[in-house]
């Protein structure tokens, strides 16, 4: 399996040192087929071009914004584009945008003639914190999130923070949700920092702080490459997070954000967390979110949503949950009527 380098912020800018890697010799006479959305074609492309000269011949490939690009027609249409175009087997893909983006360019570029190389250029916080690292690639299915995807790891995820200049506060605050979610299970420190820096309404989204999420979620792929153990605590929230989004109809990150209420909820009640840790999280949230609101149909329809998560097993539902912060328990089965519980009591 392709081993991701990460290509970090530091003294020399990403992009101008991702520039050097692809001038080496591993990638001559590659040819590159640059995968974007409307919104990196304006807002980030002319950035990365700027920087990146091993890109001057390459071809454009453009999809849909958001989740409406993760079909498999639109993969189809993709893998047609390269086909016509002569794509290869020494291709490689180079994937620039969200995490819709990569999530389909990955999965893109795992399929077309068994398998080529992609690189991902994340160009949101939720992209550079969590989407674009892992291999984890997807498109979704009748209603369903990322039901038809494969593992396939990107040679290369090149986190260039200045690429998110351009997105509004909301699609910033949109990937703040993973940030958090990151440092819950792993970093209690640094989490207690931002929740503290959330409560203050002053949140201060550093290269340092980019960068420990980005190195977290690499290290914890490694030891679990294909998601059979230690990486399902990078699941927190997304249980409950998943079948909010759909449901709902909320952004990605928030619905997460609202999943890990759940989970925190579900956490004091079966894990003995302290109730003041779940408090201090809700009271964070309500500074970037308004409260949710669910009645018993939408607790029945999220309900519903969550028999077809795909980390179920068993006709189990299975959620992460936490016994402290930075402490995390995988596959913890959850009754239905705890969920009813959790659904309506996070809505008080």
């Amino acid at each position: 399996m392709t081993k991701t380098r990460l290509i970090l912020p530091g003294r020399t800018n990403a992009l101008s040192n991702l520039n050097r890697i692809l001038s080496g010799p591993r990638y001559k006479g590659s040819k590159f087929f640059l995968l974007v959305d409307e919104n990196s074609y304006e807002n980030c492309l002319p950035v990365v071009l700027s920087r990146v000269t091993a890109f001057e011949n390459a071809e454009f490939l453009e999809v849909p914004v958001g989740e409406e690009c993760k079909s498999l027609e639109i993969a189809a249409q993709v893998w047609g584009a390269l086909l016509e175009s002569g794509a290869d087997r020494n291709t490689i893909l180079v994937c620039i945008g969200g995490g819709c983006v990569s999530d389909l360019g990955g999965l893109v570029a795992a399929g077309y003639k068994r398998g080529i190389r992609h690189i991902n250029i994340p160009t949101t916080l939720i992209g550079m914190v969590d989407a674009a690292i892992g291999g984890k690639t997807a498109v979704n299915l009748e209603g369903s999130k990322n039901q038809v995807g494969f593992f396939h790891m990107p040679e290369l995820v090149c986190i260039c923070p200045e690429l998110t200049d351009s997105l509004p506060d909301e699609e910033l605050i949109n990937g703040l949700y993973e940030v958090v979610k990151t440092l819950a299970v792993a970093d209690p420190e640094m989490y207690y920092q931002l929740i503290t820096t959330i409560e203050s309404g002053n949140v201060d989204l550093s290269n340092e702080l980019i960068t420990t999420c980005a190195e977290i979620k690499s290290a914890v792929v490694k030891q679990d490459p294909n998601d059979h153990g230690i990486r399902h605590i990078l699941n927190f929230g997304h249980t409950f997070g998943h079948a909010i989004e759909v449901h709902s109809q909320l952004r990605h990150g928030e619905a997460v954000g609202v999943g890990m209420l759940c989970a925190m909820y579900l956490s004091v009640k079966k894990m003995g967390l302290n109730m003041e840790i779940y408090d201090r999280y809700r009271n964070a949230l309500k500074k970037l979110l308004a409260p949710p609101k669910y009645s018993l149909k939408d607790t029945e329809a999220i309900l519903a949503l969550m028999r077809q998560d795909k980390k179920n097993r068993d006709g189990l539902i299975l959620c992460v949950l936490l016994q402290e912060v930075g402490v995390p328990v995988i596959d913890v089965a959850v009754d239905e009527n705890e969920i009813r519980d959790t659904l309506l009591n996070i809505s008080k």
